[in-house]
């Protein structure tokens, strides 16, 4: 994986002091990340994702709160998403702030991809694929929580409700997002995203001032860039998580990402890599998250990734993952 999968630092300072201030203490939580060496005052701007991932680790074990990841989403307001967070507050109204969000939402989280959508009157932002190592009831509750603080914030509407899709049964804690959404929850969807009225949209913002944006913009602009600095595997495999479903053969492929399929290739044998092999990555990666979150047939999950026999799905992706279909939707 490329190096620039990170996570914001001031994100990290704030899951550091929610930790803390429950009393606990500094040194158990930084167990086994670089931190611990290099203490939390040479952070930097970014920390690396295995070191978010272990932090996350260490704070469930010491906290023991199935919540943790919604109480985090809750800090994250405007200054949480430092120059982001900035340039939103700059925009007109919330159509402006969905533009800035969907160029620049990678400076937030890299190996997040989402969707936005307008239909019967209402606006969804779905999530099509996100960082896995941090599991999908912490990740659904960081995003959606940090989602309804910034724009609650955004609108200074402090008691707006929104609409949420969860890919997982109602958790123990369920009652915290009534408080927090509203009741229009339902779990155990085939879908994970959240959506809201989309009069919401032509909203002014209090705290507009378009002659900052353009300032704003450029520097996030800048990040994004020197985040995007990707292999060719990895743009490919970002592409392919969007397409779920609609697989295209490599040429389409090459020609989206603005190669010739032969230099395409050569660029991923340069990176010792294939076509097939990143397709087959993520076609294991798409099946895997429905198998574990719905309740779909298998037959219906082999077509969804590109097979029209369910026993040919079964034998490919235990080549692929090394488990069975039936073994992962079991949970062993």
């Amino acid at each position: 994986m490329p190096l620039n999968n990170s996570t914001p630092a001031q994100y990290v300072l704030i899951l550091i002091d929610l930790v803390e201030s429950q009393g606990h203490d500094r040194g158990k939580l930084l167990l086994g990340t670089t931190l611990a060496e290099t203490g939390v005052m040479a952070i930097g701007a970014r920390v690396g994702d295995s070191d978010f991932t272990q932090l996350v680790t260490n704070a469930f074990s010491l906290t023991r709160d199935p919540a943790l990841g919604l109480k985090l989403g809750l800090r994250l307001n405007l200054s949480a998403h430092a120059v982001l967070g900035q340039t939103f507050m700059t925009c007109r109204d919330l159509t402006e702030v969905m533009d800035v969000f969907l160029n620049y939402y990678h400076v937030l989280s890299p190996a997040l991809e989402i969707e936005f959508e307008t239909r019967d009157e209402r606006c969804f932002i779905t999530t099509l694929s996100r960082p896995d190592e941090l599991g999908l009831l912490f990740s659904c509750e960081l995003m959606y929580g940090g989602i309804i603080n910034t724009v609650q914030g955004l609108l200074n509407k402090p008691d707006l409700e929104m609409r949420l899709e969860l890919p997982y049964p109602p958790p123990a804690h369920a009652e915290l997002y009534t408080r927090i959404f509203g009741d229009d929850i339902h779990f155990n969807c085939q879908h994970q995203r959240i959506s809201f009225d989309q009069s919401l949209m032509a909203t002014e913002l209090p705290s507009s001032n378009p002659a900052l944006r353009s300032l704003y913009e450029q520097e996030c602009a800048r990040l994004l860039t020197d985040l995007e600095k990707n292999s060719v595997a990895e743009q490919s495999l970002q592409l392919l998580r969007k397409l779920e479903g609609q697989y295209p053969q490599m040429p389409q492929l090459a020609q989206m990402l603005n190669f010739s399929a032969r230099t395409y290739r050569r660029k991923l044998e340069q990176e010792q890599q294939s076509y097939q092999e990143l397709l087959d990555q993520v076609r294991a990666e798409h099946a895997t998250r429905h198998l574990k979150n719905t309740n779909l047939p298998l037959s219906t999950i082999a077509y969804i990734v590109g097979f029209n026999d369910a026993s040919n799905f079964r034998r490919a992706y235990t080549r692929w993952t090394g488990n069975s279909p039936r073994d992962v939707r079991a949970g062993s």
